[in-house]
């Protein structure tokens, strides 16, 4: 590719001698303008571009933040009612799927869904145009009506109203995926009842003892 083309956004002098005595500072491929290609501007963002291409020139202007981006991580926990019926061992990973599958219909996409007979795990990353309320709202309800459709011993099944949202580092994701990985062997030494107050007390949330494990 010939060497003769580049895009100086809005840089004063100043800013461009910085770009040309710093490749590292570059666009990738980019090649250093020399000083007669630079002209007085608003800054390294926004502003009037100059692209030089082939010795013409034209003026192109640029908008600051053109996309909206997001990424955050959830970690999403409900329960069954006390008067429910527990979710049947042969019908557990079917039902992690359909959650799963849910959670992308909102338009979130999903990481990992685990859980017990009782209660339910999600890993997910929120999308940017769906409220938490919403998305939890969206799983419960297309879950419960799912789940009487497997067997008649499904016909009271029905989630607790309330339920629990974690944010979660994307420095922890991986080790967030192996706790709900490995529900089955935290189970068998902690009760749904304490991995809920630990995850609330390791979060900073307050809670109601009388109500926290109502229906």
């Amino acid at each position: 590719m010939r060497n003769d083309f580049s895009v100086v956004f809005g840089f004063t002098q100043r800013h461009a001698k910085i770009w040309i005595d710093n490749p590292q500072r570059r666009p990738n491929g980019a090649a250093a303008p020399s000083p007669g290609q630079v002209t007085e501007g608003n800054g390294a963002l926004g502003g009037m571009a100059i692209r030089r291409w082939r010795g013409q020139k034209q003026n192109i202007k640029y908008s600051n933040m053109a996309q909206s981006l997001s990424k955050v991580y959830l970690h999403v926990v409900f329960h069954i009612k006390t008067t429910s019926p527990k979710i049947k061992e042969e019908h557990l990973e079917r039902m992690h799927s359909y959650i799963g599958q849910l959670v992308n219909n909102t338009g979130c996409k999903v990481i990992r869904v685990g859980g017990m007979p009782d209660h339910v795990h999600v890993v997910c990353t929120l999308s940017r145009e769906v409220t938490i309320a919403h998305l939890v709202e969206e799983l419960k309800r297309n879950s419960s009506r799912w789940v009487k459709t497997l067997d008649e011993g499904y016909k009271w099944f029905a989630w607790q109203n309330g339920y629990a949202v974690f944010s979660v580092s994307q420095s922890v994701i991986d080790k967030t995926v192996t706790y709900v990985n490995n529900q089955r062997e935290h189970h068998a030494k902690v009760s749904f009842q304490d991995e809920y107050l630990q995850l609330l007390k390791l979060y900073g949330i307050e809670y109601d003892e009388r109500y926290v494990f109502s229906d």
